[in-house]
């Protein structure tokens, strides 16, 4: 159902002048095949690791989450690392990283949807590999394509040259999801929702800008939707964006609205349906920061959390559930 082409690596985390840190697999295309994974879906991640303990460690966490690895080990190579930095929770990054994948076969027939983004799509030699599988796959017509810029400016040199092929991505694409902070960093002094309109006007049938604590946009052809954060106790945010697009494209397989024969019905996608898949995307997200490190739920989480969270909502004033 779900292909996932893109880097993992090691996430080492620790608080911002501490001499400890801790190792988590990550890695955002590989964050959101694990979350993928955990809801339920079928998904293989095509990747590059290295062959040595972090990479065993990456491969072995994946599939204990039915993730199936591609790419196999090089034993040439070390499996690349990000060291995330936290303040307040919130995550800063260095990372120590190669990306190098090959020529990409043609997607499995029984591919519905390709998703890709971050280092995947900006460092070379891999960046060039990738976007030629999406060329191809866009002529033929066949999955949804999924893109998430998800930028590392301490990898980028300037907006003005990460932006036009950031931006030939978003016109292949059918979903995009990005963040307020990478619109903010391509487009200096401009708002993200104007920023969403004019890449919604690009091609892809659906655009949602997620803003943190402030919420998310979401918009169509036809639909402008602007939903509320999900109240949550903040552990850090690693894999939160991540996760999110694991929820997002979840509930689009949900609704049916994935593969290039649903691309018309994704186009029309209707108000309370984006709402629906929006708002869970937005709840899976939350469950993922009241951990630490990239730590997406299962569905059985999910389907508990909502269902707390409903029988709250419904409980009359004064008492406690």
């Amino acid at each position: 159902m779900f292909v996932v082409i893109g880097e993992a690596l090691v996430d080492l985390v620790g608080q911002r002048g501490s001499r400890t840190l801790v190792a988590h697999p990550g890695g955002s295309p590989a964050n959101v095949a694990l979350g993928l994974g955990r809801l339920g879906d079928p998904v293989t991640l095509v990747t590059h690791l290295g062959r040595d303990a972090f990479g065993e460690m990456i491969s072995r966490h994946l599939q204990a989450s039915g993730v199936r690895v591609e790419g196999g080990a090089d034993a040439d190579s070390k499996t690349s690392l990000a060291i995330a930095t936290l303040a307040a929770g919130i995550a800063s990054y260095d990372f120590r990283i190669e990306w190098e994948i090959g020529a990409l076969a043609p997607l499995p027939v029984e591919t519905r949807c390709v998703h890709t983004g971050s280092l995947a799509t900006a460092l070379a030699p891999g960046r060039d590999d990738v976007l030629d599988l999406l060329e191809r796959e866009r002529q033929r017509g066949r999955v949804t394509i999924s893109y998430d810029p998800n930028v590392r400016p301490a990898l980028l040199r300037t907006p003005e040259e990460a932006r036009p092929g950031i931006e030939r991505i978003v016109a292949l694409s059918d979903v995009v999801k990005v963040s307020d902070e990478d619109l903010h960093w391509l487009h200096p002094g401009r708002e993200d929702e104007d920023v969403a309109r004019e890449w919604l006007g690009a091609g892809p049938a659906l655009v949602v800008v997620t803003r943190g604590g402030q919420g998310v946009f979401a918009l169509t052809a036809e639909l402008e939707v602007r939903r509320p954060a999900t109240s949550i106790d903040l552990v850090d945010t690693v894999g939160a964006g991540d996760s999110f697009t694991s929820g997002l494209l979840d509930g689009l397989r949900r609704a049916d609205l994935l593969g290039g024969s649903r691309r018309g019905a994704l186009a029309e996608i209707d108000e309370a349906s984006l709402v629906s898949v929006l708002d869970e995307a937005g709840l899976i997200a939350a469950i993922t920061c009241s951990r630490p490190g990239a730590d997406p739920p299962t569905r059985a989480e999910v389907d508990a959390a909502r269902a707390a969270s409903r029988l709250a909502a419904s409980a009359p004033p004064g008492r406690t559930t």
